[in-house]
């Protein structure tokens, strides 16, 4: 039998608060609101005058208060404390309702863009200056949800997520008042069907990073961000460590990140190893809980020998 010298660590980069900042679920309450008054008379209105371009913008908007709440509710759950079945507590949550949020844009997409396509060829009949006026109302509702959101955008991929939406809206509601204003003026009732599209052109294309992303962490991929080549090239450049193995990198949930590696490392290594190990993936590579196991260079190169011995027997 063999024995290895574990010297297991667990550390957080940083000091991380159990409970959501107040800005923050502020700044969630208050987009929640408008967008649910918006909503009521966007979709309201599309449906007396038979406009597919507010109806196609309701429906978005609608989706994203159903992420707004989402988003919220993750960043509550983020904050659980963890119990014997959840040992990680409920972080991933945050990453889940990401992909949630994602999917559930691209499935509202698909059903606008069925009715969109079916209406180009018969347009109907809608009220321009009305279509504009309710749409100038969604760029201040939208725009003004995205702001609240501008200062912890970068912090978190859920923020960020709602941050997106709100900021891809304000460009669709000003899209959708040119449209009024077009057909207003000319008539051109089919303009209503083409920006419905160009909405949903718009919609994937801010959706698309936030999908790949989410998926990708739900599958514990690295995060964006987190170069794994540079920090398995940092972990062996550190003084008396001969080989670096078994590296992983993950996320826990949308703010924070987890390596564990395994080191081998000389007989005389130094005793502050593992702190300078901590500190540089914490403060330098967004690695806020690392796992090190340490094994002995000399211990290593028995465990190579007997499993050599083990192998020819």
């Amino acid at each position: 039998m063999h024995s290895h010298s574990h010297d297991h660590h667990h550390h957080s980069g940083h000091s991380h608060s159990h409970s959501v900042p107040s800005n923050l679920t502020r700044a969630f309450l208050l987009g929640i609101g408008l967008n649910v008054v918006f909503v009521v008379l966007e979709a309201v209105t599309g449906f007396w005058l038979h406009s597919l371009a507010l109806l196609t913008d309701a429906g978005h908007n609608l989706s994203d208060v159903a992420s707004l709440v989402l988003a919220l509710l993750a960043t509550r759950l983020a904050t659980k404390k963890a119990t014997d079945d959840y040992t990680y507590g409920f972080k991933k949550s945050t990453t889940l309702v990401s992909l949630f949020n994602a999917v559930l844009l691209l499935v509202a997409v698909g059903a606008i863009g069925w009715e969109a396509f079916q209406r180009l060829g018969k347009p109907q009949a809608v009220g321009g200056q009305y279509i504009a006026l309710v749409s100038g109302v969604g760029i201040l509702v939208n725009a003004g949800t995205a702001l609240l959101f501008l200062r912890d955008k970068d912090k978190d991929l859920n923020v960020k997520g709602a941050y997106l939406h709100m900021a891809a809206d304000a460009l669709v509601s000003l899209g959708v008042v040119i449209a009024g204003i077009i057909i207003y003026y000319t008539n051109w009732f089919w303009i209503d069907s083409v920006i419905s599209l160009v909405v949903i052109g718009v919609i994937l294309w801010s959706t698309w990073s936030l999908l790949t992303e989410s998926l990708k962490l739900s599958l514990d991929g690295v995060p964006t961000g987190v170069n794994l080549p540079a920090i398995r090239q940092l972990l062996a450049n550190f003084p008396g460590v001969q080989n670096v193995h078994d590296l992983h990198i993950w996320a826990m949930s949308t703010t924070e990140n987890a390596l564990t590696a395994h080191l081998v490392v000389q007989e005389n290594t130094s005793e502050s190893l593992l702190a300078n190990i901590r500190e540089e993936l914490a403060h330098h590579h967004q690695i806020n809980h690392a796992t090190i196991q340490i094994e002995k260079v000399n211990q290593q190169l028995c465990h190579q020998t007997c499993e050599k011995v083990a192998a020819k027997g």
